[in-house]
């Protein structure tokens, strides 16, 4: 996971973590496991990714699994920048 850094700046600004993005980890929950991770919050998570990455992100290339934890996210753009 390469990025993993990344992921954890990323969700920390789009989701307003202050202090917490210390906290994150690859194994951090983030469904469910951080209440300002709601459905607005992985639309603006997907932009902020495709802007900082340079990528595209279609629909039916996220699932709930892509969400399940920081180290999931960061895999997934791991394979995307792979591809």
């Amino acid at each position: 996971m390469q990025h993993l850094e990344d992921i954890k700046t990323i969700l920390a600004d789009v989701l307003a973590l202050g202090d917490r993005k210390a906290d994150l980890t690859a194994d951090s929950g983030l469904m469910g496991s951080i209440p300002e991770f709601d459905s607005m919050a992985v639309v603006n998570v997907l932009t902020a990714l495709e802007e900082h990455f340079g990528i595209m992100i279609d629909d039916d290339e996220i699932s709930a699994a892509t969400f399940e934890t920081v180290g999931s996210l960061a895999r997934f753009v791991d394979e995307k920048l792979a591809a």
